[in-house]
């Protein structure tokens, strides 16, 4: 029975904090390994100065190695990577409010410093782009609902903050 409940506790956990299982021994006449979909996850992360446009910056899970980062990056995704740089970054300390002790710690962070091959760049893409102001007809009618809002809420302030599905 503790069997179960430490196998359903190990798939409630994030993918983040699971720990990889180790690939199995290969042996000289066993067949190929395949893995088609890794259980490793890399993040995208922008650096906060300059870099040039072929090196990228990834926080990667704490159990993957260069070569590992490599692979996964040529084979999946088709991106031809020329270095690969580690680093464990250790987590925060975090302290007791009152006390002062060091009650645990953040888990550990592995950054992963990518050199592109020859010919690739890579910039972000702007998602948050300028938006022109909206003009006045849509402010026109977003006064109008929220006008509306204002009227239903002093109609029925005896309801609270139950919603419409819930009444009676």
């Amino acid at each position: 029975m503790s069997s179960s409940l430490t196998l359903r506790g190990a798939q409630l956990l994030p993918l983040y904090r699971r720990r990889i299982p180790k690939y199995p021994i290969f042996w000289k006449g066993d067949p190929q390994i395949r893995v088609f979909l890794p259980q490793f996850w890399m993040r995208l992360i922008k650096p906060d100065y300059d870099i040039p446009s072929n090196q990228v910056h990834f926080e990667v899970h704490i159990q993957m190695s260069d070569l590992d980062i490599k692979n996964y990056l040529e084979k999946i995704y088709k991106v031809p990577v020329l270095s690969v740089q580690t680093e464990i970054i250790r987590g925060a300390d975090i302290k007791h409010k009152t006390k002062g002790f060091i009650q645990s710690r953040e888990p550990d962070k592995k950054m992963a410093y990518l050199v592109l091959a020859d010919g690739q760049k890579f910039t972000f893409p702007n998602i948050f782009e300028k938006k022109p102001p909206p003009s006045k007809q849509q402010m026109k009618e977003f006064q109008k609902v929220q006008r509306e809002g204002q009227l239903e809420q002093q109609q029925t302030w005896e309801r609270g903050a139950v919603p419409p599905w819930f009444r009676f």
